[in-house]
Parts: C-alpha cells; sequence; structure tokens
C-alpha cells in the first residue's frame, strides 16, 4: 500500500472525523492516552484547530492512497505556552489499530521531526506509557533521550502506567 502524509484539512469533518476515532480507540484500549473517555468530534476539532500559528504546529494525517482511509494522524504542539519554551515541541502520534506493526509509526516520526526542524524548533519532546513498547522503541531508534519515568502517573479504570519522558536536540 502506498501512503501520504498531509496537513489535516481544517474544513474537513472527514479528517476530523478519523482523528477522532483513531484518538478514541487508543483511549479505549487504554495503552497510549490518558484520557478516560473518549473526546466528541467538537472536542478534538477544538484540539486541531488550537495548533496556532499551523505554520509551526502542524496536524497531519496518514492517508492509504488507494483507498482514502486515514490510518493515523501526528502533530506537532507547543511544550508550554510560557515564551522561554518557544522552539521546544511535543511530538504526538497515533496510529489506528488496523494499521500498526506496518512501519507507519516509523513514518509518521520522521516527518514530524523532519517538520520541526524545517519549521526552526530546537528541541522534540514526548511523553509515553512506560509499558508502551512500541513506541518507547521508536524513540530510541530515532536518537532520543530517556530523561525521565514518572512511576504510576497514569490511573485508568483496569490499569495504571508509568509515563517515559523523551527528548531529542534537534
Amino acid at each position: 500500500m502506498s501512503y501520504v502524509i498531509r496537513e489535516a484539512d481544517r474544513a474537513s469533518d472527514a479528517d476530523i472525523q478519523a482523528i477522532t476515532d483513531i484518538y478514541n480507540e487508543a483511549v479505549l484500549a487504554r495503552s497510549a492516552s490518558a484520557d478516560i473517555e473518549p473526546r466528541t468530534l467538537e472536542q478534538r476539532r477544538a484540539w486541531v484547530e488550537a495548533h496556532n500559528p499551523r505554520d509551526l504546529y502542524p496536524v497531519v494525517v496518514i492517508e492509504d492512497e488507494e483507498t482514502g482511509r486515514i490510518a493515523g494522524f501526528g502533530s506537532l504542539s507547543r511544550l508550554h505556552e510560557r515564551a522561554g519554551y518557544d522552539g521546544v515541541v511535543e511530538l504526538s502520534y497515533y496510529i489506528g489499530a488496523e494499521w500498526q506493526r506496518q512501519g507507519l509509526g516509523t513514518r509518521m516520526v520522521s516527518w514530524l521531526l523532519d517538520a520541526a526542524r524545517e519549521r526552526g524548533h530546537r528541541m522534540a519532546a514526548t511523553l509515553i506509557f512506560g509499558d508502551n513498547a512500541g513506541s518507547n522503541a521508536l524513540m530510541e531508534r530515532f536518537g532520543f533521550t530517556r530523561f525521565g519515568l514518572l512511576p504510576g502517573a497514569v490511573r485508568l479504570p483496569g490499569s495504571t502506567h508509568d509515563i517515559a519522558y523523551w527528548y531529542l536536540d534537534l
């Protein structure tokens, strides 16, 4: 299959719906999100639109070019609103369960890191569940440094997760 990474269209309900569905899949799986309840379409739309200015903080989808289906999404977000943190971005990505373990996470992280560099950001950071072996291995593969582990930080119905903190100088 052939995939393309493109900016999520602000006007496209289809993109926002796919982002919502993939995110909620992670929420319900209790494996990659600290949210307890699924998010609404309007909540995810507000999340997408909060990435301003969009040229510095993109939200992108990875789309199967043959079917047009969205397989995942990613973003670069402001790490903190205080100006001294400018240039430090939080990298996040979610790949739908149907498409996991096919290299799409690698493609998404590579795209996001290239985008962060092109936009002049100086550092990328991310938070990952400590028991999410795939995402933690991916951060190591891209040269991120794990600089902390917050034990038992996330308490979800039926599970507790450590949070691993990662960063990469760009």
